[in-house]
């Protein structure tokens, strides 16, 4: 019995901390955000939602912004932003506020 929970206690302590994956991903140099046209607004109750980074294939890699509507309603977007560590940088996600 006591063999079986030292078992159950390690496999449990490796799903977990495998599951736990780098909360952030820092680089050195900040990557520059392409240049584009923002399309026209589908109508006046819809907010912009700046592009975002996303840690993709070893690197980040810039989304697009988008049109959307206020999530739930009478939020604003709070733009995500490079930060400076010690490190280097990392992106801090955007978020419904």
């Amino acid at each position: 019995m006591k063999k079986l929970l030292v078992i159950i206690s390690l496999v449990a302590s490796t799903i977990v901390f495998n599951s736990c994956g780098p909360s952030r991903y820092t680089v050195t140099e900040q990557p520059v955000a392409p240049v584009y046209e923002r399309p026209v607004s589908p109508g006046p109750e819809y907010v912009w939602v700046d592009g975002e980074w996303r840690w993709h294939g070893g690197r980040y890699a810039y989304n697009n912004g988008y049109w959307a509507r206020p999530k739930p309603q009478h939020h604003v977007w709070v733009t995500g932003a490079w930060v400076h560590t010690g490190k280097g940088y990392y992106w801090r996600e955007g978020y419904w506020k």
